[in-house]
């Protein structure tokens, strides 16, 4: 982490010294960052492997240790606050967070009324399911059946695609991925659709359940940070923090061992 500090020390101080000088100082988000020495992460703390919490209530994941190194690169305090995803983006329009990092896909709908910066991860949407037919599944056309009862995420995009791409299935929602996993588990529904990543997380913590997923991607989900719109000096700063990251090879280091392996998994609630 200090590697990461140094190098985007630099970035941090000709920032501050011109663009953010020459702003109102009401009008970025980064001035109040930088008084406060404090920066506000929403998270929903339910979407394994980029947030969820540990057998201590502790907030971890993919998306955790990014944001605490954009934190440490601006000096700030990380704060996370928690809400259930749907209520993620209204926060930030209301000024609640500063930033949302929470496995949240940069869709043109979204950007109208927000600026993302990434992506940071690629993404697409599978589906976790009992049943061995489903699990096979390689394009969006095969879900569409009217006897298919799909749970989602509320307020995701994968509520969006079931509704968009599988208007014959039947849609059910959650506020959070395990109230949509006891969906499947006790058949109310035959599949959650979801982020691959989440999927296959929720495979391996529950063995002995008969979940399967497919490897077969169904979208395409660019997952980036989102802030509020029309803040080009925030959105130039995380810019040039993400390429640092990136730089030094952190984002790599951190989706090898979110994503690739197993070990985090003993962390997690039994």
């Amino acid at each position: 982490m200090k590697r990461l500090v140094t190098i985007v020390g630099l970035c941090v101080t000709l920032l501050l010294c011109g663009s953010v000088q020459a702003a109102d100082s009401g009008a970025s988000t980064l001035y109040r960052i930088v008084e406060n020495k404090e920066v506000r992460v929403g998270m929903s703390g339910s979407q394994p492997p980029f947030v969820m919490k540990d057998r201590k209530g502790n907030l971890v994941g993919f998306e955790v240790d990014m944001a605490q190194a954009l934190a440490d690169a601006m000096g700030a305090k990380l704060t996370i606050v928690q809400k259930p995803f749907a209520q993620l983006l209204p926060a930030l329009e209301h000024g609640d967070v500063d930033l949302v990092m929470s496995g949240m896909t940069m869709t043109a709908e979204r950007s109208l009324s927000f600026t993302f910066v990434g992506p940071y991860y690629v993404s697409g949407k599978s589906v976790l399911t009992q049943d061995q037919t489903l699990a096979r599944v390689e394009r969006t056309t095969e879900l569409n059946q009217e006897s298919l009862t799909l749970v989602a995420l509320d307020g995701s995009t994968s509520q969006l695609y079931v509704q968009s791409d599988l208007p014959k299935a039947t849609l059910l929602t959650a506020p959070d991925y395990a109230g949509a996993v006891k969906m499947v588990l006790n058949g109310k529904a035959r599949a959650m659709v979801a982020d691959l990543p989440a999927c296959v997380v929720t495979m391996l913590r529950y063995p002995d359940t008969g979940l399967t997923t497919s490897s077969a991607l169904l979208t395409l989900e660019p997952i980036g940070v989102a802030m509020p719109l029309d803040d080009p000096v925030l959105e130039k700063y995380i810019t040039n923090i993400l390429e640092a990251v990136e730089a030094t090879g952190q984002i790599d280091e951190l989706k090898k061992y979110w994503f690739e392996g197993a070990r985090w998994l003993a962390m997690m609630p039994e």
